[in-house]
């Protein structure tokens, strides 16, 4: 049985207020030399320094959250794994755009359910787009502390249920939304990247899924390959690629459940028929925005290759990497292309809008003993490697560099199979730009 989280916070809060700022460790010491004294036992001493540690960790991740001071809070685990507000109010925004395009029509989306409850931060930013919300968690803890916590987020049209979601898929009524949240870790803890090997398998909960629901969303692990997991779904409408600070956090599938069954291992029957992840609709997005294309868009795409490398270098960030745009990046931005396997670009004038990293290029050196000695000259310098025989190690071995400062080195293979590093330099926030 859980502790009756209410009244402990309710006997607690003012030392919580007073303490708040403090490190937890420092805090845990203290109730470990005077908890007693000050009237706290082991068991409400351990809940000070998590509710202290709660706030301190959403504050910075999800502080929409952290503002309401009667919250409570989760062991650490559970905070670590959760989605942070950037991310749950991205995937808002997406749902809303779902809700929105059906209000109109005659089945309206007003019923949607989580099976994955979890802290439930993704679906206290969903659930106010529904006038039917459901949270399903299987950990009892958390359910309680969902009971608690939503009222106080406005979430009172919330029904909160203790339990295993996949049972609870198979005795529920329909819904018109179904959000997915699998566990990416095996029974001994490892991490897990393919779709199968999640829990739940989506794959195997997709007849009953179709039977209970209108749409899907999934979230998955970044390391997915994504393009093999939209073939295995086979109703995958929109494949959004998330990246903060450079480095790709989240995979999210949209998969529209009345979509006619597709068979997986089937070929096109006519030059007009579209395999399943050729319709598929990919949205990249990052700090400088959304970049969006069909699979079909690249695969028919022609990207120019460069005959020259001068002006300035683009490196597209990681949610174009991941989603696999390359042709179609360098079309959609008049870019050339260093080679079909590099991706890496070229253009005559700086853009600092695009999703990309953007550098002038100060020299190009062949990669011949005599004309590398001009890098060993640097000393150190950053080095990215692309379709290049070395490896990042092996070069900087060879060339005696230092990682760090104010030259960015790019060793790859040009359009002519020339193998180049590319010397750079980052161009400034202020420089003006197209």
């Amino acid at each position: 049985m859980n502790p009756d989280f209410s009244a402990l916070l309710l006997e607690t809060s003012d030392f919580i207020a007073a303490h708040r700022h403090e490190r937890p460790d420092a805090v845990a010491l203290l109730l470990a030399n005077q908890g007693e004294k000050l009237g706290f036992d082991k068991e409400t001493s351990a809940f000070i320094v998590r509710q202290i540690e709660g706030w301190q960790k959403l504050s910075a991740k999800v502080p929409q959250w952290a503002e309401i001071p009667t919250l409570i809070y989760p062991p650490r685990l559970s905070l670590e794994q959760c989605s942070s507000q950037t991310a749950a109010e991205h995937k808002a925004r997406l749902v809303e755009e779902i809700v929105n395009n059906h209000k109109t029509s005659e089945a309206p989306f007003t019923r949607m359910i989580d099976l994955t409850g979890g802290l439930g931060v993704d679906f206290s930013f969903i659930a106010p787009l529904f006038l039917e919300a459901t949270y399903v968690e299987q950990r009892e803890e958390l359910v309680q502390l969902a009971r608690h916590n939503f009222p106080l987020l406005g979430l009172s049209h919330v029904n909160c249920l203790c339990g295993d979601g996949v049972t609870h898929l198979s005795t529920m009524k329909s819904v018109d939304f179904v959000y997915l949240d699998p566990a990416r870790r095996d029974e001994n803890g490892r991490k897990t990247v393919r779709i199968e090997d999640c829990t739940p398998n989506v794959l195997e909960l997709l007849p009953q899924l179709r039977e209970k629901a209108r749409c899907l969303l999934v979230k998955l692990s970044p390391m997915l390959d994504v393009h093999q997991a939209i073939t295995a779904l086979g109703c995958v409408t929109e494949a959004h690629v998330v990246a903060v600070d450079g480095e790709c956090k989240e995979i999210l599938l949209l998969c529209d459940l009345q979509m006619q069954q597709v068979q997986q291992c089937s070929a096109p029957t006519s030059a007009t028929d579209e395999k399943p992840q050729n319709a598929t609709r990919w949205i990249c997005t990052s700090e400088k925005g959304t970049f969006a294309f069909t699979q079909q868009e690249e695969q028919t795409t022609l990207c120019p290759m460069a005959t020259q490398i001068e002006g300035f270098l683009y490196e597209p960030d990681a949610a174009v990497m991941k989603a696999g745009g390359y042709k179609t990046f360098g079309v959609r931005f008049g870019l050339q292309k260093l080679h079909p396997n590099t991706q890496l670009y070229v253009g005559a004038q700086a853009n600092l809008t695009l999703p990309a990293r953007c550098f002038r290029i100060v020299e190009v050196v062949g990669f011949q003993k005599k004309a590398l000695r001009s890098i060993s000259n640097l000393k150190k310098a950053n080095l990215t490697v692309r379709n290049f025989p070395n490896s990042v190690a092996e070069l900087r071995k060879r060339l005696k560099l230092a990682e760090g400062g104010d030259r960015y080195l790019f060793a790859c293979t040009t359009a002519q199979d020339e193998k180049v590093i590319i010397v750079t330099e980052k161009v400034p926030a202020s420089m003006p730009t197209v």
